[in-house]
C-alpha cells in the first residue's frame, strides 16, 4: 500500500467518523480474507472487511447520526446569521421579510458549510431584510444546489456583466453586426464577436450557468440602432456609453434570467480589464465609446 493510498483511506475513515460519531475499524486482526467459509454471508456474498466500532444498538447509532447532523446544521445557521448581521447597515427599514420566506431560507441554507457559500446566503438575508421581495424562493433553491465551482463561474460572469437600468436587467455583451442593405447582401453574417475565452471564463462554465437557469441559452439581439443613437450600460463602478456611428447596427448578448439577475446582485466585482479592452477594440470601428465613473 502506498502512502497516498493510506492517506486516502485515513481521510475516508475520518469522514465516516464525523458523519456517524463512531470510528470504523477492520474486522479481525489483519483484515485479510481467506478462502474460509467464515468470510462469506449466507447468500455467498463476501463479508465486509470493516465495521462500525460501537456496542450501541443500530437505533442508538442512528439517533447519534441525527444529533450530529442537527448540531452541524445549527452551526451553519448561526454562522450565516452572524455574517448577515455584519453585512447589514444601520439604516431605517419599515418592512420585514415575509415569515414564510424566512422559514424557506433557514431550511435551504442549513446544510451549507462552505464559508464562501455561507457569505452568499448571508448577503441574501441582508438584502431581503433591507428590501423585502428582492430574492425569490426559486433563487434560494438554486443557490442551495450550487457548488463552489459553480459559484466561481458566476463570479467570473459577473465581471463581464453589464447592467441596463432601463429594464433592470443584466447581460454579457457578445458583439454586434450590421444588417445588410438591399445593395450590400455580402455583409450578411459579417459579425464582430468578443472572445470571452480571453477573459478567463470558459464556454463550459457558460453552459453550466445556462444549466442552472442563470443565463438564457440563446443569444439575444438588440433592436436595430440608428446613427447617433446612444446606449448606456453600467459595470459596477463604471459606465460606458455607446454611440452608433451609422444605422442598422445590432448588438448581441447573453441575458441573465430573473434568478441570474437576483444572484448576480450578491457579487460586487469590477469589470474584467481584458473584457473592457475587448469591448473597446471590437466596437471602436462602428461606435464612439465613452467610459465614466459610476457615481
Amino acid at each position: 500500500m502506498t502512502v497516498k493510498t493510506a492517506q486516502a483511506r485515513i481521510n475516508l475513515a475520518n469522514i465516516i467518523e464525523s458523519l456517524l460519531g463512531y470510528p470504523i475499524t477492520k474486522v479481525g486482526s489483519n483484515g485479510v480474507l481467506s478462502s474460509s467459509s467464515e468470510n462469506y454471508g449466507p447468500k455467498g456474498d463476501v463479508k465486509p472487511l470493516y465495521h462500525i466500532n460501537s456496542d450501541n444498538s443500530i437505533l442508538a447509532r442512528a439517533q447519534k447520526r441525527k444529533d450530529l447532523l442537527l448540531i452541524k446544521q445549527q452551526q451553519n445557521i448561526e454562522a450565516i446569521l452572524a455574517k448577515a448581521m455584519g453585512f447589514c447597515p444601520d439604516v431605517a427599514s419599515n418592512k420585514q421579510p415575509d415569515a414564510d420566506w424566512i422559514e424557506h431560507f433557514i431550511a435551504l441554507c442549513e446544510d451549507t458549510s462552505n464559508q464562501s457559500m455561507q457569505t452568499l446566503w448571508a448577503k441574501i438575508l441582508t438584502g431581503e431584510t433591507l428590501n423585502p421581495g428582492t430574492f425569490s424562493i426559486k433563487s434560494l433553491q438554486t443557490l442551495k444546489h450550487m457548488t463552489q465551482r459553480e459559484a466561481d463561474a458566476l463570479q467570473k460572469c459577473v465581471s463581464l456583466c453589464a447592467y441596463n437600468e432601463k429594464d433592470d436587467s443584466h447581460f454579457i455583451l457578445l458583439g454586434f453586426y450590421k444588417k445588410p442593405s438591399l445593395f450590400d447582401l455580402l455583409r450578411k453574417g459579417n459579425k464582430v464577436s468578443l472572445n470571452l475565452g480571453k477573459t478567463g471564463i470558459s464556454f463550459p462554465e457558460i453552459l453550466t450557468l445556462m444549466d442552472l437557469n442563470l443565463l438564457y441559452r440563446k443569444e439575444i439581439e438588440s433592436a436595430v440602432l440608428k446613427s447617433g443613437q446612444e446606449l448606456t450600460f453600467s459595470f459596477l463602478s463604471q459606465k460606458v456609453t455607446l454611440k452608433a456611428k451609422s444605422s442598422d447596427l445590432v448588438l448581441s448578448y447573453y441575458k441573465f434570467t430573473q434568478t441570474g439577475d437576483e444572484l448576480s446582485k450578491l457579487i460586487n466585482y469590477p469589470v474584467n480589464k481584458v473584457y473592457k479592452q475587448l469591448i473597446n477594440t471590437a466596437l471602436e470601428g462602428e461606435f464612439d465609446l465613452t467610459w465614466h465613473v459610476n457615481k
